[in-house]
């Protein structure tokens, strides 16, 4: 079952507007890609099936786009056939950061970075075992650091 969002705020020590890493709209745009700068910055989502870790079976660590944070484990990866890259957990439970979401007439919990508050996706508690959480990420999100 979910925990509410208002208690992982709590617990993470953050809110949703004081983050490590703080720059202006103008810096996010120079640094990220049109694409990554509306999704990590205006929350918003790519289209599912397109994006280029949803199929990605690499080993690795899933870093923020934004700001090199990691956040997910290739280990804890998994099909979740909804065409966007899905998780059991995060890499660390301090990582990421959850909110209530209440756009498109939904109301959803929604998963962002700790450490610069960029907009990764969604939390739901249809997921796998042994969390039951499906962590739904956009890929634009995310870049893919590869072990051997």
């Amino acid at each position: 079952m979910l925990q509410s969002c208002e208690a992982q705020d709590k617990q993470t020590k953050k809110t949703t507007s004081t983050f490590e890493i703080q720059k202006t709209e103008q810096e996010w745009k120079k640094i990220l890609s049109p694409e990554a700068f509306y999704v990590l910055r205006q929350q918003g989502t790519e289209r599912a099936f397109t994006g280029k870790y949803y199929k990605t079976k690499d080993k690795g660590v899933y870093h923020c786009a934004g700001c090199d944070n990691p956040l997910f484990s290739s280990e804890h990866k998994y099909d979740s056939g909804t065409g966007w890259p899905s998780f059991w957990q995060p890499i660390q439970p301090q990582s990421i950061g959850k909110r209530i979401d209440y756009s498109h007439g939904m109301v959803r919990n929604e998963v962002y970075c700790a450490k610069c508050g960029g907009h990764l996706g969604h939390v739901f508690d249809d997921g796998p075992k042994p969390t039951g959480l499906r962590y739904c990420i956009n890929s634009v999100s995310l870049v893919l650091k590869k072990v051997q």
